[in-house]
């Protein structure tokens, strides 16, 4: 039994040892009643003396714990097979309570292994009574099977019953399961009791036959069976010793690994940071110059009366303000956060033949007269149609013709070429520059990563990335330095038996009935035209207001959706221009309340999502245009037009009813 207070104990360990200790004692009680002293004889105190003073002191430790097991299992044995169940209780009870006193000080513990000693013993005897009636009669036949089968089931019983009692009692000691503590710390002590079992058939045989002097035959015998049991121990500790480094290695390799990818996701998250870091950076660069320019000019005009310099200056903060808008296109090009996809049938032939003749000043003219030639070889084939937005995919492919010339800066040959497998169509761009180192190779898709220093934005691939994967393709790069490069876009083929075209629809516009008319008028009107502005933002509704009353426009304005609601439901107008991102309400939903009250009033939405803005919700809130933010005047000038001129012909259409 384990002697450790350092452990976590169960709360059935005290009532444990308590049942046992009482087992343990009417065990000793009942056999020391049933003993014969008349039997004893000197070969029984020899025994005896042996088992206390000689075996006790021949103990093994048991790995891993600090239980000890002695050899003087063959003079146990001995004993019940010489002199009966009760005498070997009490020498099993008496050797157990002098070896636990060598490594034990505690009382519970010495009396647990005294009587568990004690019933285990009195299990074995009983199990042999039971099956084969009087013990001592079983050494009259040495030599028969009975005998053997009886040492047999004497060694299984005492090694089942003895380790199973003080397995029981560790489990619960440590608070480990039971089967897992046997298995491990008892299971291979079972060859001291089969030896012992053997060694003490054999000697019991012997003194049948030879009588006393075949004590003097047991030391050698109980000294073979220590030293080989201890050989089988020295062995049993390297394996263990083996098997606990083996399990430390296991603990430290996946605490390694655990480690590791906790170092990965950081490292990933840190890259995440990083390129959310560079796409920050570079948009606050390209905005501050476009904020200074605007700014500076601004500044510069306010101090001039002069009006060549005001007109130029003012052609400079629009030139200026259009980049701006140009830069933000394209960050939400890169994006792609579009809802739906408005896709049409587009050949991806002609895509590629387009492509190189928009380059063709750049990797021709431009090339030959700096003395570099480059060839352009077209490899087209395919007759694949694909199911896409041409302009977005000529934008990839004229990128990435760009990027080859630019890669080929003494010249090369770049090939363009095409080719169906399954129902995929495969583009390649490949051309013999310079190539691209692995650490290169590996970010070219990053927004805002370049190679070309203040040249580049560095949103071209990452812009062109974004529109593949938005037309369900892949984009794959394969190169190396000196060798180089090879873009291969993979695309799905259009069933065209089973897909339909779908032709963008941006603004749903009816054919004009009457010539155009002038802003501000309508036919058969005078009265200049209302319209109801929305927008949360002050300059921008202010920017509207201003365009409109050059336009003779009546203009009310509201900062939110509600209080436009609350104006169109008290007057009435002839249209409607409202931004989508306000608090409260929203433009889709105002749109929405407003069609439910005037199903033909024309409404504009004007937003700052570009075209992220869907067709699918414009259809579903009834409105009839969309303008991304920045807007041109000639652009809200035009829309007032189209108002007018719808108004006009709802007032024809009108009369024409009555008359009717």
């Amino acid at each position: 039994m384990p002697d450790n207070p350092s452990t976590t104990r169960n709360r059935f360990f005290g009532p444990f040892l308590w049942v046992v200790t009482g087992a343990g004692c009417l065990a000793f009680l009942y056999s020391f009643l049933r003993l014969d002293p008349a039997q004893f004889d000197s070969r029984f105190v020899v025994l005896v003396a042996m088992a206390l003073m000689l075996t006790s002191r021949i103990t093994v430790r048991i790995p891993r714990l600090s239980s000890q097991i002695s050899v003087s299992d063959t003079l146990v044995f001995l004993v019940l097979l010489l002199y009966g169940t009760p005498a070997a209780i009490i020498v099993a009870a008496l050797e157990a309570f002098v070896s636990s006193l060598r490594f034990s000080r505690k009382r519970s513990i010495v009396a647990f292994n005294w009587a568990s000693a004690a019933v285990s013993v009195f299990i074995t005897g009983s199990v042999l009574q039971a099956i084969f009636g009087d013990v001592l009669a079983l050494r009259t036949q040495p030599l028969t099977a009975r005998f053997a089968v009886a040492i047999w089931t004497m060694a299984l019983t005492q090694y089942v019953a003895n380790s199973g009692i003080v397995a029981i009692g560790a489990a619960l000691k440590t608070d480990e399961p039971i089967w897992s503590t046997w298995r491990k710390h008892y299971l291979w002590t079972s060859i001291t009791y089969f030896s012992g079992a053997v060694a003490a058939g054999v000697i019991a045989g012997l003194v049948y036959f030879i009588g006393a002097y075949a004590f003097v035959i047991a030391l050698p015998i109980i000294a073979i069976v220590f030293l080989t049991y201890r050989t089988y121990l020295r062995h049993v500790e390297t394996s263990a010793a083996q098997a606990a480094q083996a399990e430390k290695h296991v603990k430290e390799l996946s605490h390694y690994i655990a480690e590791q990818e906790r170092i990965r996701e950081q490292f990933s998250q840190m890259e995440k940071l990083s390129a959310l870091g560079e796409l920050a950076s570079g948009v606050a660069h390209d905005f501050n110059n476009t904020l200074a320019g605007i700014l500076g000019r601004a500044q510069l005009l306010q101090r001039t009366d002069d009006p060549e310099k005001i007109q130029r200056g003012l052609d400079i903060i629009i030139k200026t303000a259009e980049d701006g808008a140009k830069t933000v296109k394209r960050i939400q090009d890169f994006a792609r956060q579009r809802r739906d996809h408005d896709f049409e049938l587009v050949s991806i032939d002609q895509i590629l033949m387009d492509a190189s003749e928009i380059t063709r000043p750049r990797w021709k003219n431009c090339a030959e007269a700096s003395n570099i030639h480059i060839t352009l070889d077209l490899q087209i084939g395919s007759n694949a149609m694909v199911m896409g937005d041409d302009s977005e995919l000529r934008e990839v492919l004229v990128n990435m013709v760009f990027n080859a010339t630019d890669a080929m800066p003494e010249g090369g040959t770049l090939t363009l070429s095409t080719r169906t497998i399954g129902d995929q169509v495969v583009i390649k761009v490949v051309d013999t520059g310079v190539g691209m180192y692995p650490e290169v190779r590996s970010r070219i898709f990053d927004p805002f990563f370049t190679t070309k220093g203040k040249a580049g934005l560095g949103l071209g691939l990452a812009v062109s990335f974004g529109i593949i994967r938005r037309h369900g393709g892949n984009v794959e790069v394969e190169s190396q330095y000196g060798k180089g490069t090879e873009f291969r876009i993979t695309l799905p083929v259009a069933k065209i038996a089973e897909t339909p075209i779908i032709k963008r629809e941006l603004a749903v516009e009816e054919p004009d009935p009457q010539p155009a008319l002038v802003p501000g008028q309508a036919a058969g009107r005078v009265s200049p035209t209302r319209l109801l502005v929305v927008d949360d933002e002050d300059f921008v509704r202010e920017l509207l207001r201003d365009i409109l009353d050059c336009e003779n426009c009546e203009v009310e304005v509201a900062h939110d959706g509600t209080e436009a609601l609350a104006l169109f439901r008290e007057r009435e107008f002839d249209g409607v221009f409202t931004d989508v991102g306000m608090p409260g309400m929203s433009g889709w939903e105002l749109a929405r309340e407003i069609r439910q009250l005037n199903n033909r009033i024309p409404i504009a939405i004007i937003t700052g999502w570009g075209e992220i803005v869907g067709s699918n919700e414009q259809r579903a809130a009834g409105v009839d245009w969309v303008i991304a933010k920045p807007f041109t005047a000639e652009r809200i000038v035009e829309l007032v037009c189209e108002i007018n001129n719808r108004a006009a012909a709802s007032r024809i259409e009108n009369v024409s009813t009555v008359a009717a």
